[in-house]
Parts: C-alpha cells; sequence; structure tokens
C-alpha cells in the first residue's frame, strides 16, 4: 500500500483532483483486473483506449484514475493528469512495489535466439550453486520449479513488477530474464536494475517493428546501455557477448564504463574469453572443450546442435559473471535437459526422429535444419510456416532456406491471425518453389492445414529420416482471425505416431 501523495512524488504530473491523501492498494492498467483501492491508469492501446474505462475502473473500486485527457468518472474520485499515461505508468509502478529488482541479482539475455534456452540453463546452473531462482520469459514464468503462465516474451512494465514483487516475497535471489528489443523500447523493463547482460545473436526478425537491423540492433543495445549506467544500486556488473555475431560491437560499444561493467566474449569462431572447441555431436548430446587461460575444460551437454553450444557458452559466461565456478558450472551443465518446446524429441518407439522447436525467424529455422542435417542418416522432412501479421519480408526467405536443408518440406499454416493462411503459405512457398528449380530432387507440398501437414510429414517418415516440426515449440494453441484455438504440435505429434 502506497498513499498518493507520496506516488505523485515519483512520477511527471500536471494536475490532479481529489485528495492526495488516498491509499493505492494496487496499479493496474487493465481495467479487468480493478479492485478496490487500485489506481488505474488509463493507456492507449492498438485497439482500445483505456480512458473509455475509467467510469468502469471507479465502480469496480479504483480509487485514483491517471489519464492524459478528461475523463467522466464521479466528482469525489482523484484523477491525475500527466503528459503521457505510458511514461507516467513507467514512472510510478516500479515505486509502488518497492524496486524489487534491487533486491535481487537480474540476469537479462537479449537477441533474437536461444535466449529461452539461455536462461532456463543459467538458471538451473545457478540452483546448483544453491541460489533460489526465477526464470522469466517466453514459455512461463518459474520460482524454481513452480511454473506460471506468461504472454508475451517480456511481460508489460506492470505484470513484470508485480512478478519481481512476488519473487522477493518468495526469497528469490537471481532472476534470470529474456529481455525482448520490443520491451526495451518499449519501456516494459522500466524501473529493472540488472546485473549481468548477455547478448545471443541478432538475425532477421520485428522489422515490421524495427524497420532496419540496425535499429534492431540499436533496440537490442539498450540493455547494455542499462546495465552499466551510473547510479546503480547494486555492485558486480557484467556484460556477455557473441564475438561470432556482425552486431556484437553494437552492443560493446553500448556500455559505458568497463571498468564497472567489464565485457567478456564467447563464441566458437572468433578469438574470445570462453571459446568453444573440438564440439562433436549425436543426436541427443553435444560436447566440446573451453580454453580459458592455462585450463582446458570438458563440456558435456544432453543438447544437440551447433546452436546449443552457443546457447551453452552464454550461460557460462552468464554464471561465471555471477560468481559460479567451473566445476559447479560443469555439473549443472551435465544434468540440464531441454527446455519445452525447444528442440524437443517425440518418442513413441518410432524408427525416425520427430522433433518439435519454437524456431519461427530464418536463422532459427536453419540453426535447427542444420543440427537434423548433422545428426541424421536419413532424410530431413520439414514441416514449418510463419505467422499473421509479422514481418512479411522473412517469408519466402525461411521458404529457401527450408529447401536448401530438407529433402521433404511442407509449408503449412503458424498462427495466421488477421490474415488469411492462404495468401501467407503462398508467400512462404515462393522461396521453396524458387529453391526447387535448382534442387529438381526436393520434393515439397503446400498443406494449409497444420494437423494434416503434421500427420503428412509423420506418414512419409521411413526409418533413419527425421521430421522436424518448426514454429510454434511450446505453444498450445493457434491464433486464427476470429478466435484462439488449442493445437499443440507434441499432442499432434504424438496422435499422428500412435494411428
Amino acid at each position: 500500500m502506497k498513499f498518493l501523495k507520496d506516488i505523485l512524488a515519483h512520477m511527471d504530473w500536471k494536475e490532479k483532483t481529489g485528495s492526495e491523501y488516498i491509499a493505492v492498494q494496487d496499479v493496474t492498467a487493465d481495467s479487468r483486473t480493478v479492485g478496490e483501492g487500485s489506481l488505474f491508469i488509463c493507456l492507449r492501446g492498438a485497439h482500445s483506449d483505456g480512458h473509455d474505462f475509467a467510469a468502469q475502473a471507479v465502480r469496480s473500486g479504483a480509487s485514483v484514475i491517471v489519464a492524459d485527457r478528461p475523463v467522466t468518472v464521479p466528482e469525489e474520485t482523484a484523477v491525475v493528469y500527466v503528459k503521457d499515461t505510458r511514461t507516467a505508468m513507467e514512472q510510478l509502478t516500479p515505486y509502488f512495489f518497492d524496486y524489487p529488482s534491487r533486491k535481487m541479482r537480474m540476469i537479462a539475455v537479449t537477441g533474437t535466439n536461444g535466449k529461452t534456452t539461455t536462461t532456463h540453463i543459467a538458471a538451473h546452473i545457478l540452483r546448483k550453486m544453491g541460489y533460489k531462482t526465477g526464470v522469466i520469459g517466453t514459455v512461463h514464468m518459474l520460482i524454481d520449479d513452480e511454473v506460471f503462465p506468461t504472454h508475451n516474451t517480456t511481460p508489460d512494465v506492470v505484470d513484470l513488477q508485480k512478478m519481481l514483487q512476488r519473487m522477493v516475497s518468495e526469497g528469490v535471489t537471481h532472476v534470470c530474464m529474456e529481455v525482448s528489443s520490443h520491451a526495451l523500447v518499449m519501456g516494459r523493463v522500466a524501473g529493472c536494475e540488472f546485473d549481468t547482460a548477455v547478448f545471443t545473436n541478432l538475425t532477421e526478425d520485428h522489422l515490421d517493428f524495427h524497420k532496419t537491423m540496425d535499429n534492431y540492433a540499436r533496440a537490442k543495445s539498450i540493455l547494455f546501455s542499462m546495465v552499466s549506467s551510473e547510479g546503480q544500486h547494486k555492485k558486480r556488473k557484467h556484460a556477455v557477448i557473441n564475438a561470432d555475431d556482425p552486431y556484437a560491437p553494437v552492443m560493446e560499444n553500448a556500455v559505458g564504463d568497463t571498468a564497472l561493467c567489464p565485457v567478456s566474449t564467447y563464441g566458437i569462431r572468433e578469438t574470445a574469453d570462453l571459446r568453444a572447441e573440438d564440439i562433436r555431436f549425436t543426436g541427443k548430446s553435444s560436447s566440446f572443450s573451453i580454453e580459458e587461460g592455462n585450463r582446458t575444460w570438458p563440456v558435456r551437454t544432453r543438447m544437440a546442435g551447433r546452436f546449443n553450444v552457443y546457447n551453452t557458452l552464454a550461460s557460462i559466461g552468464a554464471a561465471q559473471a555471477e560468481g559460479v565456478p567451473m566445476d559447479v558450472i560443469l555439473e549443472g551443465l551435465a544434468d540440464f535437459t531441454a527446455v519445452p518446446g525447444r528442440f524437443e524429441l517425440i518418442d513413441e518407439g518410432q524408427s525416425f526422429s520427430v522433433v518439435v522447436d519454437y524456431a519461427h525467424t530464418p536463422d532459427g529455422l536453419e540453426n535447427i535444419l542444420k543440427t537434423a542435417r548433422e545428426i541424421t542418416k536419413g532424410r530431413v522432412i520439414a514441416v514449418f510456416g510463419c505467422g499473421g501479421d509479422r514481418d512479411k519480408m522473412k517469408r519466402p526467405i525461411m521458404g529457401r532456406i527450408a529447401a536448401s536443408y530438407g529433402d521433404l518440406v511442407i509449408v503449412t499454416s503458424d498462427n495466421p491471425r488477421t490474415e488469411d493462411p492462404d495468401v501467407i503459405v503462398k508467400e512462404v512457398a515462393a522461396g521453396v518453389i524458387e529453391k526447387a528449380k535448382e534442387k529438381p530432387e526436393l520434393e515439397y507440398r503446400i498443406i494449409a492445414d497444420r494437423r494434416s501437414a503434421i500427420r503428412s510429414a509423420i506418414g512419409e517418415a521411413r526409418p533413419g529420416d527425421i521430421v522436424l516440426i518448426a514454429g510454434k515449440g511450446h505453444e498450445n494453441y493457434q491464433i486464427l482471425k476470429d478466435r484462439t484455438i488449442h493445437f499443440d504440435d507434441r499432442e499432434e505429434a504424438r496422435a499422428a505416431l500412435k494411428g
């Protein structure tokens, strides 16, 4: 609980009506969650305007309304007028929840691919050290092994601060958190103090939002400016950067004083502080060695694929930045199992492999297809699509990539959202057809219905083949134009395998 007069001291406001001695019990920008004593922030969204729900919020118990244009509410209601409600939300919310990020170690991971796996590996290692961990990201929120659902890679500022406050109350010491470019640009991490910042990679995605790759890179680099900024409340800051990525210099340049925030690097090709050598794969594991100073460390994991070597290196760098010794790190890596929907093997005793993966970007799809090619002696059968209302430029690119590495490519629907799925499928298939002109042995099909596409792929598989179902991973839904339905690639694959 906070009094309005104290909240006002932590935000920019123009004028107010009503008493400033009102006790505020909660903060929300969602009229559906307003309760007795809530402060309701009127936000403008893509489809609705919170100002239109101010009166409803008061009826539901809101004692304070924050608005940037006139609202019609009972005269006795306290209304605080501000220049911009989103800015006000970013200012007042962390204060209301007592700046929870200052009370825990915060490990933030940004990049196009690998964020989820990296946060989960890092949290697993930290638990080996005896710490209580929280994970916030695409798949879910975790407090140790307790699972809570999430809806965005990085929740909005109110939900995020509530999550962090809950973690503090439950004794969490270290938070491993995915931080998206949208979150950095849109202020969702306002009020967060990060301690270790990790950069995985930057490949084409979200260009519908960022427009150019340089803009996208600058958005990611905000995290490294944050972790190295002056006036923070905790010590021991660190940046961990993938030296093999061409945008690594952008992230390094965003770090301020490297004496206060040292930078360490990892990679496979370039010279780096953590460099993987002698890499070997099986269908279900990876091994490599790390040269660190005069010491060589053997690393073994239960995850396949070169992309997971990068994720492992990023996690090692983050754990070292948090003071975890290498012997504990290696112990944690040895018994870590894959994150749901990240190169997840579906095994019903069949004579071929079936893998479900979240890859939904050109680079992500290429990574898992390369891995599939490396670990199978048979054919690579790829099932994938592209989401609607998202970057259209990547659709034919992903089609060409699938055709480059696959033997049988089945283009299907993903989450079409408000777009016509047949149109999306044709745009993806254009890339497949283009590549097929120079690869006559390629087989391809266009099956818009995702269930039918999965069944077709599994029905075609022969002993030694690998069926790769990409795009949705852990998601158990499909977003259509007029509704969201239950749909889980893993369930569909199992059903097809059982006949």
